[in-house]
Order: C-alpha cells, then structure tokens, then sequence
C-alpha cells in the first residue's frame, strides 16, 4: 500500500510532464499503478471509527489534512530535482552526453550553466551532481583555462611547417621525434579544432601513351591472379616510373619523371623539365643508375607511354643491365606504385600550397628541393616512421 505522499508526489510529477513510468519509479510504484492514480483510482484510507467502521471509503474520496513540514520538504525536494533534470536534458541535448559518464570538470561546467539557468544555491548543485564541494571549487577556478595551449600553438606551427599536406598522424609521429609525450587522439583533436587537415583535390591525369610504337616487354609484378607485386627485398631489385603534369595557376607546366626503388619508396633519380620530353624520361633513369653497385640490375617498370619504347630509353636500359616491364594497356592500376606515390605527391607539395604567383622556373627548383628533402627528412608510417634515408642506414645499406 503507498502512502498519500507516494501519491501526491507521482501526480505531481505527471503534471510536471513526467511520464508514467519515470514518475511510478519515483515513488517505487509500476506504471499501470500511475495510470489508476491519474484516472482517480487512489488507494483508500480506513476510518477510525463511527458507523460503517472497517468498511472501505468510496473509491475516489478521501479526507485532506493540512500539509505538515515532511510533505512541504518532499514537495520541494521533488520539484528541484524536477527542476535540475529538465535543465540537465536541455543542456544534454546539445552536448551529447550523459551525466553518469561526466568527468568532475564536465560536472563542473555543466553545474554553472544550472546555476544560471536555475538560480538554486551551490550545494543543491552538487549534490544532484554527485560531486563534492572540494572537487567543485577546485574546476571551478581552472574554467577557461586551456592546458594545451602551448601544444596547440607547437601542433599548427608543426603542421603548417609539413606543407599543410600531412594528417595528424604525420604530425603526432613527429611530435614524438621531437620527444612530446601526448595522445594521438589529442593531436587529432587539436588539428579538427583549429581546423587543420590535409588538403585533398584532383586534377585531369595527364598521359603520356603514344600508342604501340614497338612491342611491349612482359609485366613483371604481375601475379598468376592478377594482382601486383611491388615489393622488393632489398634496394635496387624493382624500380617503377612515370611521368607527372602540373599545372600552375599562370597557366604554365611542369613535368616530373621519378624512378622509385619498391624497397622503401625512396625515389632514385628524377628530372623535372617544361616538357615531357624523350630526354626528361631518360634523364631520370641515367640518374637513378648513377647509385647502382656493380652487378645490380634492377628491373623497371613503367606504363606503355611511348617514352619507354623510344631508343633512347631501350639504350639506357641495355648499357646499365636493366630488366624492362610493362603495364597492360589501359590499365593504370598496374602501376599501382607510381600512382600512388604521385598522389601522396600532389597531395603534400602540390595541392596544400598556393602557387599563385610562382613561375615555372621557380617551382620547378621548389619541386627538386622537395624530393631532396622527402628522402632525407619526410618519416612515413610504413618505415616505422623513420624516414628513407635513415630506413637504410639502420638496416645497413649506403645512402
């Protein structure tokens, strides 16, 4: 049996906008028994004498007594903490939190905004927030403090240094080089805050095939299911190449020819030019040859652009010992590897920066700087971040 105040504080509650079940669990009643209360299907009371005593009063009719202290108390009591939990909701609704999961600063944040949404004093506050008055007043007084003001200020300066083309993982990996302890997550954080991420845009593909001016050599990487394999398992056993266009907002060109060793992706020759000339391809390669020890004939494959079935190309090949492969036509995939280090390319140098004003020249001795410094300076995940350079000399080969 629940008393008159069980009652009167779940019909309160109705009233307030609770539902059945929230104001039934208030007063540790189900429902359905709400329900019967709100219809007017109280509990009764028995008389205390008279005639008719022991019988059950008229369902619906009860006497009213004047309301003593205790009840004043649970009314009160029950219309702050009704009060607390609609401004919690709407504060919830546009954080997307809950306060069971709250940390003591969230719960202190969060308690001064009921402050000034309520009115109510400070130790009500706390104790709906479950937080002690000591833990309060301590986040109180750090409101508004950033304690990572000095790392977010390292963390642009660090990703704006990187060219503006590298994630956080780029940036939290040199962080640590640099002997900064901190979370990834908190780099993350940090760089979406202040709005920094990794420019991505692409542009027509410029293409070098000339059609079939001469047999193509097999497709070395090629794997009996079609796949690829560009590994490679020590420098100078498989190199790939191609050429790049960009397009600078003068409306001039540029074109780089790379060779790159599978092994770790360190490029190992490349010629930057304004045209896509025989001479730029075979420049690159000559370059690339100029590292190699005596007896290492390394295979090089390439696209079916016609620059790889010129003379000149077959010349260099046969003078330094070099195996040739070729891609299937019209598939761009089987040159997975140059692709995809032209995209992290465009991506880091050519798309995160603004040419406006640069001529060709000048980015063209830009360009050059940057592969120097992509070899020697740039640490990559897949290295352990370490970067090509120092991958060899770790492992023992010349640099």
């Amino acid at each position: 049996m629940h008393s008159r105040e069980d009652v009167e504080l779940a019909l309160m509650a109705l009233e307030e906008g609770w539902t059945r079940a929230a104001a039934g669990a208030l007063v540790g009643a189900s429902g359905p028994t709400v329900s019967r209360w709100a219809a007017g299907r109280v509990p009764h009371e028995r008389r205390g004498a008279g005639p008719g005593r022991g019988r059950m009063a008229p369902r619906g009719v009860r006497e009213e007594g004047p309301v003593n202290e205790s009840e004043r108390a649970a009314y009160e009591a029950a219309m702050t903490e009704n009060m607390l939990l609609r401004a919690v909701l709407d504060d919830l609704k546009g954080e997307g939190s809950h306060p069971g999961s709250m940390s003591n600063r969230r719960k202190c944040e969060l308690g001064e905004r009921l402050r000034a949404a309520t009115g109510l004093p400070l130790r009500e506050i706390t104790a709906f927030l479950r937080i002690s008055r000591s833990s309060y007043e301590y986040h109180r007084a750090r409101l508004g403090r950033d304690k990572y003001a000095a790392l977010r200020r390292e963390v642009g300066d660090l990703f704006r240094s990187l060219g503006g083309g590298r994630g956080y993982r780029a940036v939290h990996a040199e962080l640590r080089r640099r002997g900064v302890r901190v979370s990834e997550k908190v780099v993350r954080r940090l760089m979406r805050e202040q709005g920094l991420s990794a420019r991505r845009r692409r542009r027509r593909a410029w293409s070098s095939y000339a059609g079939e001016a001469s047999p193509a050599p097999p497709n070395l990487p090629l794997r009996p299911d079609g796949t690829h394999d560009f590994s490679a398992p020590a420098p100078n056993r498989l190199w790939a190449t191609d050429i790049t266009e960009f397009r600078l907002p003068s409306d001039e060109k540029a074109y780089l020819s790379v060779v790159l060793d599978c092994f770790d992706g360190r490029p190992a020759g490349w010629s930057v030019g304004p045209r896509p000339t025989a001479a730029l391809a075979n420049s690159s390669l000559e370059a690339a040859c100029a590292s190699l020890a005596p007896g290492e004939r390394p295979v090089v494959h390439s696209d079916r652009g016609g620059h790889y079935r010129w003379p000149g190309w077959v010349e260099v090949c046969r003078r330094h010992g070099l195996v040739r492969s070729m891609s299937r036509k019209g598939r761009s995939c089987d040159n997975a590897r140059m692709e995809g280090f032209f995209g992290l390319l465009k991506s880091e140098f050519f798309h995160a920066r603004d040419w406006a004003g640069w001529d060709a020249p000048g980015f063209m001795a830009e360009l050059n700087a940057w592969l120097h410094r992509f070899r020697s300076e740039r640490a990559s995940a897949a290295l352990g971040w370490r970067t090509p350079d120092e991958n060899r000399r770790l492992l023992g080969y010349a640099v």
